[in-house]
């Protein structure tokens, strides 16, 4: 009978086949069968990271890079189906992975503003203020460089920075051993607070780079979170502690939506993304780093204890890739402005999980662990 160490193996070897036969099809120019190949060799990797404590986080990230690797070779998979458009899933997946944010929200992620009111609104702040001006400066300096970067491209790097923290920031401050309680109160604020200062910042920022309607902008984000968050708030009050099967399938079902609705863009958008692919990734990635970087030591200036300071970090440095896809299939701009959100979203689960893990074996100094159940993921 072999080990559960032994049974992981098995994938590492997997992958390691898969990924010698992706490698094979290329050299022997078999493209349009290679995306199968390299789908499989992602899928190996996933199963293998969960025997890792320290991989374990970047299991999900994996499929995402599966998913989209074969929509870039086949992107009619992605596209429509009959006649049929699957961007037509995009809003209401994340209309559902809202739904399944208010099941899991009480009154409890609002506690912080009472307990500490100090980290609450420096959070909600620096989300609202470092990343949409970074994203401006990128898109800006970027545009400038590149005569790829479109402006609507450019719009989507400024789209992705006026966003609210997503939920993936929960779990990676629940593993950097930062406080949690922090970190639910100002996802749950910045979302709420999204339908009403994501349009201005665009309008604001954007507005010479692509048309931005405010007051349709915000309906359109009311629709993709204030409506669907209610409903699973009220959901959760009237079968409080009767709902144990949505609680363990919400998770599951948020990561399928998540992966889905970044993999149809990256179809949309394929052709500009092979163009623009490596520039947009490394603006990306700077804007993602810039993020924590500067969260982490606004909460330092403020003299922060350094749990909340590593909340900061990773609460401004992830944002809600899925909500600005959203926006930009509801602006109808999918395949420009959708591409720099389909990029952050796998990125930023990589470097989020490795922040997490440096920050794992390292208790902050005279604090105490965090006691906060955990229930999202």
């Amino acid at each position: 009978m072999p080990s559960t160490k032994d049974f992981y193996k098995y994938f590492y070897i997997s992958a390691l086949i898969f990924l010698i036969a992706y490698i094979y099809m290329v050299v022997q120019s078999h493209d349009a069968a290679a995306g199968w190949p390299l789908l499989l060799f992602f899928i190996s990797l996933a199963f293998a990271f969960k025997g890792s404590k320290v991989l374990s986080g970047l299991a999900f990230t994996m499929v995402i890079f599966g998913t989209v690797g074969l929509s870039l070779y086949h992107p009619e998979y992605f596209l429509q189906w009959g006649d049929f458009k699957l961007s037509n899933l995009i809003t209401p997946l994340i209309q559902i992975i809202m739904f399944g944010m208010g099941t899991s929200m009480s009154i409890k992620d609002f506690a912080g503003v009472i307990k500490t009111p100090k980290g609450v609104i420096i959070g909600v702040l620096a989300q609202f203020m470092i990343m949409p001006l970074i994203g401006f400066t990128l898109a800006t300096v970027s545009g400038n460089f590149s005569e790829n970067l479109t402006p609507e491209i450019a719009a989507g790097i400024i789209l992705i920075g006026c966003s609210p923290s997503g939920l993936a920031s929960n779990v990676m401050c629940y593993l950097g051993k930062a406080n949690l309680a922090l970190s639910l109160t100002v996802t749950s604020i910045t979302t709420l607070l999204a339908p009403f200062i994501t349009p201005l910042l665009m309008k604001f920022l954007a507005g010479s780079l692509v048309e931005i309607d405010v007051f349709k902008m915000m309906w359109d984000i009311f629709k993709m979170i204030i409506i669907p968050i209610g409903a699973g708030l009220i959901f959760n009050k009237i079968l409080s502690g009767k709902s144990q099967w949505l609680d363990k399938a919400m998770p599951v079902l948020s990561m399928f939506g998540i992966a889905l609705i970044l993999t149809i863009i990256t179809a949309a958008g394929r052709d500009s993304l092979l163009t623009i692919g490596p520039i947009l990734i490394v603006v990306v990635l700077i804007h993602n780093m810039c993020g924590y970087t500067l969260g982490y030591w606004s909460g330092r200036l403020f003299k922060l204890p350094e749990s909340d300071c590593r909340t900061i970090a990773i609460e401004v440095g992830m944002q809600n890739a899925g909500l600005a896809s959203g926006i930009a299939k509801e602006m109808g701009k999918i395949a420009t402005l959708g591409l720099a959100p389909a990029v952050f979203g796998p990125l930023m689960n990589i470097t989020g999980s490795v922040l997490a893990s440096w920050w794992h074996g390292r208790q902050p100094e005279g604090e105490q662990p965090e006691e906060v159940e955990f229930k999202r993921h």
